[in-house]
């Protein structure tokens, strides 16, 4: 009977510590279940998160990207435009001064009497500046050929290259300097021989309308 009794409490105990051991691993198994779901859905979400985060990202700098390259075009393409605008803007105007000048310089005149005083006056300014200057290469673009010189052994010119071979000292003398710079050119009156750049003396420079042109025709000392 004892020993039943032990046998007895034996199994007993045994099953006692099986349940209390199944109890364990099942307790040990929701945790573990538990953590693993958690660490999951943690990483889940952090995983989600840096998607969105990294999307919104490139989303963010996708759109800026796009907008300075927008705001970047437009303003080349204003900068461009300005620009354009300027060079036709300029180019218009040398086009303008081109034409009013070569309108200037092909005017022609039937004769003397057709001059008008502002055109004359411009003509004798710039012979007066030639002859500051002493420049006898802008004297002789300003003269039509052949011309009176009143030089000793001169007399007529019959070409531009003729007449830069004169000595320069010799065409501007002091004598005709001073009447040229003391000439009086706000009231030309015309004639048929033309105008007269002088103070009154003798020495002086004519220029009148030669092939509907003006030009110097005569240089008297």
């Amino acid at each position: 009977m004892k020993k039943k009794s032990v046998v007895a409490m034996i199994l007993s105990l045994a099953l006692t510590g099986a349940v209390l051991t199944g109890c364990g691993e099942n307790s040990q198994s929701q945790q573990e279940t538990q953590q693993g779901t958690q660490q999951e859905t943690q990483q889940g979400t952090q995983q989600g998160t840096r998607q969105e985060t990294q999307q919104g990202t490139q989303q963010e700098t996708q759109q800026g990207t796009r907008q300075e390259t927008q705001q970047g075009t437009q303003q080349e393409t204003q900068q461009g435009t300005r620009q354009e605008t300027r060079q036709e803007t300029s180019a218009g105007a040398t086009d303008t001064e081109s034409t009013e000048k070569s309108a200037e310089m092909t005017a022609e005149y039937e004769d003397n009497f057709a001059v008008d005083s502002e055109a004359a006056k411009e003509f004798a300014g710039k012979v007066k500046e030639a002859a500051a200057n002493k420049d006898l290469e802008a004297l002789a673009a300003l003269t039509a050929f052949p011309v009176y010189v009143g030089l000793p052994n001169v007399s007529v010119v019959e070409s531009r290259e003729d007449f830069l071979k004169l000595d320069v000292e010799a065409v501007f003398s002091e004598e005709l300097l001073k009447s040229i710079e003391n000439a009086d050119i706000e009231n030309f009156q015309p004639s048929r021989a033309g105008f007269s750049i002088s103070d009154g003396g003798t020495a002086n420079i004519n220029f009148g309308v030669v092939d509907g042109k003006l030009a110097i025709n005569g240089i008297n000392y």
